[in-house]
C-alpha cells in the first residue's frame, strides 16, 4: 500500500516507537525492504538520496516503489532523503514521492527557515509531508558532507517548526553519517529537551553503527523515525562478495541479486525490531 509518511509517523509518536527509514540504491534493495516490512507487518519508509537519484532518476525510483508497494498490505512511503534544493524537492513531489526532506542545515537559521517553509508550503498544497533538518549531522551521506556535528538548540527548533510548518524535524544529537571510526558521544537528553517544545515527530539521522541500546534510548526519548543507510550497503556488498569468492563461475546477475536481497532483508528486519515498529502496520 503506497502512502505518505504523515499518518505512520504520527502513530509512531503516539505509540512510543519509531518507523524504520531505509535507504535504497536499486530495485533489489527496494524489494528486500518491502519484503521485510510485509513479513513483520511494519510500516516502512524507503529513502533515496540526491546521489542515488542522479544515478537513476526520481521517476525511476517512484515507479519501482509504487509498483512494489501495490503488492503488499503494509503502508510503504517513498521519501527523498537530504533533498539539496527547492527544485529537487518539488520535482520529487511532482513525480510521485510521498514524502520529502529539504536539508538546509548548512545555511543560517534564517535561510534554513526560508527554504524549508517554501518546500513545506508546496508539500502542504500537494498533500505531501515535508521533513527538514536543524543542527548538523556529521559525516558523509553521498554528496552531503559535514565535518562536525552541531547539537540542535531547543528554542531554535521551536521557532523553526512554528515558522516553517514542516511535518517532521531531524535534529543533531551527535550522530554522523557513514561509518563510525570511534564510538559517538550522543546527547540523548537533547531529544527530550526538543520534544518538550516541539510537537512534530522527530527524526534520527546517522543511525547505522549505533548500538541497539542507543537506538532504543533515542526512540524512548521521542525519535519517531530512524534512518539506516550505510549498514544496508555493507550487508548488500558483503553478501555479493561472499558469493563471488565462493563461486567465480557465476555470470547471472539475478543470482547476485537474490543473495544481496536476503542479506538486506535480514538487516532491515533486525532494525525494525530494534525500532519497535514490527506488528504496527
Amino acid at each position: 500500500m503506497y502512502t505518505t509518511s504523515k499518518e505512520m509517523l504520527l502513530k509512531a509518536q503516539q505509540g512510543g516507537y519509531a518507523v524504520g527509514a531505509f535507504n535504497a540504491e536499486n530495485m533489489e534493495m527496494i524489494r528486500a525492504i518491502i519484503a521485510a516490512a510485509e513479513e513483520l507487518k511494519a510500516p516502512v519508509m524507503i529513502q533515496t538520496t540526491p546521489g542515488t537519484v542522479r544515478y537513476a532518476s526520481l521517476e525511476t525510483f517512484a515507479a519501482i516503489v509504487k509498483a512494489e508497494a501495490e503488492k503488499v498490505s503494509v503502508p510503504v512511503c517513498l521519501h527523498l532523503d537530504h533533498g539539496e534544493s527547492y527544485e529537487m524537492a518539488v520535482k520529487a513531489i511532482q513525480v510521485g514521492y510521498s514524502s520529502v526532506m529539504i536539508d538546509g542545515s548548512k545555511l543560517s537559521l534564517e535561510e534554513n527557515i526560508e527554504l524549508s517553509k517554501r518546500v513545506a508550503d508546496v508539500g502542504r498544497a500537494c498533500g505531501v509531508p515535508v521533513e527538514a533538518e536543524l543542527g548538523r549531522v556529521g559525516g558523509k551521506e553521498d554528496d552531503t558532507e559535514s565535518k562536525d556535528s552541531a547539537y540542535t538548540d531547543p528554542q531554535e527548533a521551536k521557532r523553526f517548526v512554528e515558522e516553517t510548518g514542516v511535518d517532521s524535524l531531524a535534529i543533531g544529537i551527535g550522530t554522523a553519517h557513514g561509518v563510525y571510526k570511534v564510538k559517538p558521544v550522543l546527547n540523548t537528553q537533547r531529544i527530550s529537551e526538543v520534544k518538550e517544545v516541539v510537537d512534530v515527530p522527530l527524526v534520527l539521522h546517522g543511525s547505522s553503527g549505533l548500538s541497539d541500546e542507543d537506538v532504543r534510548d533515542c526512540v524512548k526519548r521521542g525519535m519517531c523515525k530512524v534512518n539506516f543507510a550505510t549498514e544496508l550497503r555493507q550487508e548488500y556488498l558483503k553478501a555479493t562478495r561472499k558469493l563471488l569468492n565462493e563461486d567465480d563461475t557465476v555470470i547471472d546477475p539475478k543470482k547476485i541479486g537474490k543473495v544481496a536481497m536476503e542479506a538486506v532483508k535480514k538487516q532491515v528486519e533486525y532494525r525494525m525490531k530494534v525500532c519497535g515498529c514490527d506488528g504496527k502496520a
